[in-house]
């Protein structure tokens, strides 16, 4: 009779849960499934009133119209290179990074990690004039050099990679010196192989933010042939912008490649998450 009480209750909180996760999935999830299916909605059907949800007849008027309005094909390529370097070299020091804190010891470890730590503390926008004042006095304003340079390292990233190091056993690295492999042997032979969920994890946040990057590479670009494609969408935002065809189909394009990347790397993201959390 116990056993059935307490099953029963585990059954009930177990639909409480599930009905919650859909009510709030639904709420994340009508927005972005409205903004795609308008955008191959007509112009009179987006304003229709009662609104429908799907479209009463399919046209892809929109998304012509986004690449006739704008150089969309430019602006991706932009971002996709933006995007795919700043990843990289991103992925590269701040693996190396936290290893060296997590692993070595070095004078002044402590203080230097807790400095970094302390300036996650300074929004972006504080730093943003002095940083830009630097690019442009080196002669890097406006090129691809200037713009992916200062995204190359994150305290966020090093932090995330160090608290997953821990979780790894030493005497996996004490084993490789055994071997006489370096620290760097060590690190690229050995330890990078089995950080593969949290190497795909950084990635796709790095890849979304700079993918949605729009205020840094706004400042650091004044050639619009450099602009990325969140500076593109942005030609269809403003007060005086009417159709609403075109900018639900610009934000369609926008979005789809960013999603794709996330559908393929979310079974990283559990592990490497619980395998990062606070362990010291």
């Amino acid at each position: 009779m116990i056993k059935s009480s307490y099953r029963l209750k585990q059954l009930i909180f177990r639909i409480i849960r599930i009905v919650i996760l859909l009510f709030l999935a639904v709420l994340i999830l009508a927005p972005i499934l409205w903004m795609a299916l308008s955008a191959f909605k007509e112009r009179a059907d987006i304003s229709t009133y009662p609104p429908t949800f799907f479209p009463p007849k399919w046209t892809l008027f929109n998304i012509k119209e986004v690449f006739r309005l704008i150089p969309i094909a430019m602006y991706i390529k932009n971002s996709v290179m933006y995007t795919v370097v700043v990843t990289f070299f991103s992925l590269l020091f701040n693996s190396a990074a936290g290893y060296a804190f997590a692993r070595l010891t070095f004078k002044g470890q402590n203080v230097l990690f807790t400095i970094l730590m302390a300036s996650m503390m300074i929004p972006f926008q504080v730093i943003m004039i002095p940083l830009f004042m630097e690019i442009f006095y080196m002669g890097l304003f406006d090129t691809l050099v200037g713009l992916v340079v200062p995204k190359f390292a994150a305290v966020i990233g090093i932090f995330f990679f160090r608290s997953f190091y821990f979780s790894l056993p030493k005497q996996l690295e004490e084993a490789g010196r055994i071997d006489g492999l370096t620290e760097f042997g060590i690190w690229l032979r050995i330890i990078v192989p089995l950080c593969k969920p949290a190497l795909v994890t950084q990635a796709v946040l790095t890849l979304n933010s700079c993918w949605n990057d729009l205020l840094w590479p706004l400042l650091m670009t004044n050639n619009p042939e450099n602009r990325m494609l969140p500076n593109g969408v942005l030609y269809f935002i403003g007060q005086d912008i009417n159709d609403y065809g075109p900018t639900f189909a610009a934000g369609l394009i926008s979005l789809v490649p960013i999603l794709i990347i996330f559908l393929f790397g979310q079974k990283y993201f559990v592990s490497s998450i619980v395998n990062s959390g606070m362990k010291e």
